[in-house]
Order: structure tokens, then C-alpha cells, then sequence
């Protein structure tokens, strides 16, 4: 175990599996103690689970994070358990297809509320606990179509574009305090959400695979291994950087 992260408390959105539970399981490998937050609570403990028979130090906190509510009440269980949180990494996110006039209105405002306001709520409770402990670090997930939008996702689109911005913009306002912000920006991904969303489109992983030049679609561990590094000493002056992984893949 690399203890990188050793003494240091993480909180890891959307940890139930796919690229949340990567991350959780990098940050916990590097030696963090790892608060791991998501609706799925079948998910999240099957994740908590594997991750203490593995020796890591987990808790698990099922929360509806797109409520302010919900946020407290994972940063009050962080600090409770662990006394501080000194890594948020805000990587909660849904993918509600369509154009426009494809979308119903509970599609956009569900798409706000969970990739974006979470990360308001969160990230607003989390703060000042860094702050006061002299620094931190927080990394964004962001996405390759929140600054090249693909068509037919503008709800995805639009919250990952408000994403990168929110990141540069709390980087500027924060970085006096030594709290770090960036933002990792994935192109596709091999997770469930993924493997759902290309089932429903008729085609398969090879289709997607074609696409990238580096010959396929990235891994959550290869999106957990730049989460590491942004969160770590490593990259100390990276402060309001949108990270681009994506195999060299443009947008179709």
C-alpha cells in the first residue's frame, strides 16, 4: 500500500461502483481513509465490503446528495468519524439523453441537481473544514463534452460545461486559502452507465472502441489514477485545471 495519503480523510461521490468506486479504491490504496457517499445503497455496501475485506478503512454513507440536507449530512458523518476531510472528490453524475425538445423538464432539472448542485451543497459544507485545517484538495468530475458538446446530450452537456466553470471558478477564489481545485474531463468510459447506454443504442464496446485512436475507450482506473495525482503533493501547483483523458478521442 502506498501511504501517500496516509492520516488523510477522502469523500468519494457516486462510489458505489463504475468510476466512483476506482476512485475510492485508489485513494484507499494510496493509504486514505475513505468516506464513500451514494444513493445506491445495495451498490455502496457491496463496494464498502470489498473494500474492508481488501484492509481498507471505509465507512459508507447512503445520501441523496443533489439535497442540501443530504450534503450536511455526509460531511457531519465525515467529520464525526474520521475528525476532518481533507480530499472531496465530487464525481456523482447522471446522463440524461436528448436534444431539447427530447427532454422533459424533470430530465433537465434532475440533470442540475445531481451533477451540478451536489457539488454546490458539498463542496459548500466541505470548505471551510479545509480552510481551517490550511489546505485541501478537490476534483471535479468533469466530462470531454462539457467543453466539446457531443449532440444529443444537451442536459449532460450543459451541467459538465457549469462543472468546468465552477471548478476554475472556486481554483481562483480558493487557491489563496491552499485548497486545490481541478476537474478531470473523461471521454467515454467503460462503466455500467456506459455498457447501459450503448445497449440502448443498438450498438456494442468494439463500436465505441473504434472510435479512439489509442484503440479503445478508457478504464475507471485510468481516471482513478489522475484523480490520485491531482489530489496529491504531486501536483501542488495544479490549481483550476480542466484535465482532458480521452485517449486522443474528438468528440463525435
Amino acid at each position: 500500500m502506498c501511504t501517500r495519503f496516509k492520516n488523510k480523510v477522502a469523500v468519494v461521490t457516486g462510489a458505489a461502483g463504475g468510476i466512483g468506486g476506482a476512485i475510492a479504491e485508489r485513494l484507499a490504496s494510496d493509504g486514505a481513509k475513505v468516506v464513500l457517499v451514494d444513493l445506491n445503497e445495495k451498490g455502496l455496501n457491496e463496494q464498502a465490503t470489498t473494500m474492508r475485506t481488501a484492509g481498507y478503512e471505509v465507512i459508507a454513507v447512503t445520501a441523496d446528495i443533489s439535497t442540501k440536507d443530504g450534503c450536511q449530512m455526509v460531511i457531519e458523518q465525515t467529520l464525526s468519524t474520521f475528525g476532518a476531510v481533507d480530499m472531496l472528490a465530487n464525481n456523482a453524475g447522471i446522463n440524461r439523453r436528448g436534444a431539447l425538445l427530447d427532454l422533459s423538464d424533470e430530465d433537465w432539472m434532475v440533470s442540475f441537481d445531481v451533477n451540478l448542485h451536489s457539488m454546490y451543497y458539498l463542496t459548500k459544507a466541505a470548505l471551510p473544514h479545509m480552510i481551517a485545517a490550511g489546505g485541501g484538495a478537490i476534483v471535479n468530475t468533469a466530462s470531454q463534452w462539457g467543453l466539446y458538446p457531443a449532440p444529443n446530450h444537451i442536459a449532460y452537456n450543459t451541467t459538465k460545461a457549469a462543472v468546468a466553470a465552477f471548478t476554475q471558478n472556486l481554483a481562483r477564489d480558493y487557491a489563496p486559502s491552499k485548497v486545490r481545485v481541478n476537474a478531470v474531463c473523461p471521454g467515454e468510459v467503460h462503466t455500467p452507465m456506459l455498457e447501459a447506454g450503448v445497449k440502448r443504442a443498438g450498438k456494442t464496446i468494439a463500436d465505441l472502441d473504434a472510435l479512439v485512436p489509442f484503440g479503445r475507450i478508457g478504464k475507471p482506473e485510468e481516471i482513478a489514477a489522475l484523480v490520485a495525482f491531482l489530489m496529491s503533493d504531486e501536483a501542488a501547483f495544479m490549481c483550476g485545471s480542466l484535465v482532458e483523458i480521452t485517449g486522443a478521442q474528438a468528440v463525435a
